[in-house]
């Protein structure tokens, strides 16, 4: 990455080239950095473009090289990572170059966000936007580089090392051959700026009374209106403190994790202790939204949401609500007119359990391999499209069997029919039309960080830091709390849950649990890749699906596991490589081991 960055600005909005020529000598007619301090739209274009290339993606897409998807487009570099083709030049999750661009602009930014005019009303304005954007300047950096470590880190030698800091902006008189930083030196940068960043953004934005504004405004003559102006409602969105909150959880666990640990940057502990204060502001257990596990259908909600509303109660931070049918462009079945992408697969299935909480393998779950999706936790068909059932506008049942006569059957020669013998449904509006004569669209509410993620990462580190039971890090609720209150709002565990007070008694039980109800409530969202990975768990169970025919003297459907995809994942692989380009470039930018 390491060139000369120029800035170019088209009209009069701050729209930036692409990131191929974010670094080049300075040509004619691009803008000096100087202007925008006369001009804060030039300023805001440095942060608006840190926002633009935040990696978070609407789609399944990493899951597929995971036990829980596999994809039907053989050209997939997903698919090519996890069948034995993942290189240091060939790298599906690469974030050194996007992200290091990141940071330079927040770098710019900070450098000289205090020379800008935000505002040529009154100085208290331009003060409360000086802030505003500095608090959000020091947050993307922090949140850049949390992503940036997470998929370059790796051991070298016998020490985990993480990757080269920037705290300055690069120009042609810099220093590129920059050694790696060490591990917890990157975490313990990530979680200064992070506190940095509270030094200037509020806990939530939103509209309030002169009563309200903090005193360091009052103090230079801020009033509601103009208050409200820099952090009212206009303002969400924006990274606040809230948001900062469940980023320190995140980064605790990460950090705290097997594969990172020998770093001795986080205890388990911390990690709870930073989950707990995340969740103090919903008010713990009693803030858990009861419809939190199926809010992509929560579809009256979705449509009548605006961009200046407060987030629903299962959301964090959300992407900005649009209207189209990607997803389900890619994701209904080929009768629906989709293209059927993502494939979930037999291993995940198998892994929800009974309505009555026990897993399918146990003795006292009742399940019946003759009809393997009845009486089973409501989340597998909220989740996934089983035979029979059916999505969409047309209201027929999908038959994904072997023998059967639609395109939806399985391995069906047209490019877009399921590999395992089922379909996507998470994510997806069931009110979409695809059929050409009448295609719809409709409203999708992207969920960048779901409070239910942070209750699951309390519940994990709590459980790993003092057992099953233990109130940990200032919160008044423990993992079997957390786990006993999820399973619950999703209609598992009838009864008093039996085998959830089988696991309370046993960290190593409630460790399976924990981890268990992780993948189930996160399936889909690009989460299972980094999970297996800093749990240092098995890369390579084959992706397994189901051959369902009929039984032609019975009329009975016959369910046959199959295999579907081999993965070929090396122990190095959980780390990621350093890109090849850069390592030949920099001789002090020393590869992860086994790349």
């Amino acid at each position: 990455m390491k060139k000369i960055l120029y800035i170019s600005i088209i009209a009069a909005s701050a729209v930036f080239t692409s990131c191929d020529d974010l670094f080049d000598p300075a040509l004619e007619n691009n803008q000096d950095l100087s202007e925008m301090y006369s001009n804060p739209e030039f300023a805001r274009g440095l942060i608006d473009n840190a926002f633009l290339v935040l990696p978070y993606s609407n789609a399944p897409e990493s899951d597929v090289a995971t036990d829980d998807a596999v994809t039907n487009k053989s050209d997939n570099d997903y698919l090519k990572m996890a069948t034995g083709n993942w290189t240091s030049e060939m790298n599906p999750v690469n974030q050194w170059e996007t992200r290091y661009h990141a940071i330079q602009y927040c770098n710019l930014l900070l450098e000289n966000c205090d020379k800008v005019l935000w505002d040529y009303s009154t100085e208290s304005l331009c003060k409360m936007h000086n802030d505003l954007y500095k608090g959000q300047a020091y947050a993307l950096r922090g949140l850049h580089m949390f992503y940036l470590l997470r998929a370059h880190c790796g051991m070298v030698g016998n020490q985990l090392m993480g990757v080269p800091i920037h705290l300055s902006s690069e120009n042609s008189n810099s220093e590129f051959n920059l050694p790696r930083n060490t591990f917890k030196e990157c975490i313990d940068q990530i979680m200064a700026d992070f506190d940095e960043a509270l030094k200037y953004v509020p806990e939530q934005y939103g509209d309030v009374d002169a009563s309200a504004i903090p005193a360091k405004y009052t103090a230079i003559g801020a009033d509601d209106a103009e208050y409200n102006r820099a952090f009212g409602n206009m303002q969400r969105g924006k990274i606040d403190g809230r948001i900062i909150a469940a980023f320190k959880a995140q980064v605790a666990l990460f950090a705290a994790s097997p594969a990172y640990a020998s770093a001795e940057a986080m205890t388990m502990e911390q990690a709870a202790q930073y989950a707990a204060a995340s969740l103090k502001y919903i008010g713990g257990i009693s803030g858990m939204a009861a419809d939190g596990w199926k809010w992509f259908a929560q579809t009256k909600m979705i449509d009548n949401y605006g961009a200046t509303d407060a987030n629903p109660a299962e959301i964090v931070w959300r992407g900005n609500v649009g209207k189209n049918n990607n997803l389900e462009s890619d994701n209904y079945p080929p009768s629906q007119y989709g293209k059927g992408r993502v494939n979930p697969t037999q291993n995940l299935v198998n892994a929800f359990p009974m309505a009555n909480g026990y897993p399918i393998s146990a003795a006292a779950s009742g399940y019946d391999p003759a009809n393997p999706y009845a009486d089973r936790d409501p989340r597998l068909m909220t989740y996934i499209l089983v035979n029979g059932e059916t999505i969409g506008a047309g209201g027929k049942a999908i038959n994904t069997a072997a023998d059967s006569p639609t395109i939806d059957g399985l391995n069906k020669e047209n490019g877009s029919s399921t590999r395992t013998g089922y379909y996507l449904r998470k994510l997806l509006r069931e009110d979409i039309n695809l059929n050409p004569s009448g295609k719809t669209e409709q409203n999708h509410l992207p969920a960048r960080i779901r409070y239910t993620e942070i209750f699951l990462d309390y519940a994990e580190a709590a459980n790993e830091a003092s057992g099953p039971k233990a109130n940990v890090g200032g919160a008044d609720f423990s993992a079997y709390d957390v786990i006993k209150a999820i399973r619950q709002r999703a209609g598992v565990g009838v009864n008093g849950d039996p085998y959830l007070e089988e696991c309370a008694k046993d960290r190593d039980k409630m460790r399976e649990l924990i981890r268990n109800e992780r993948r189930l409530e996160l399936c889909f969202e690009n989460h299972r890749f980094w999970d297996l990975r800093r749990w240092q768990a098995n890369l390579n169970e084959t992706a397994a699906g189901v051959s369902i025919t009929t039984n032609a003297a019975t009329a009975a459907l016959v369910y046959e596991p199959i295999s579907v995809e081999a993965r070929q994942y090396q122990n190095y692989m959980y780390y990621g490589p350093i890109p090849y380009i850069e390592t030949l470039k920099w001789s002090n930018l020393l590869q992860n081991d086994g790349w």
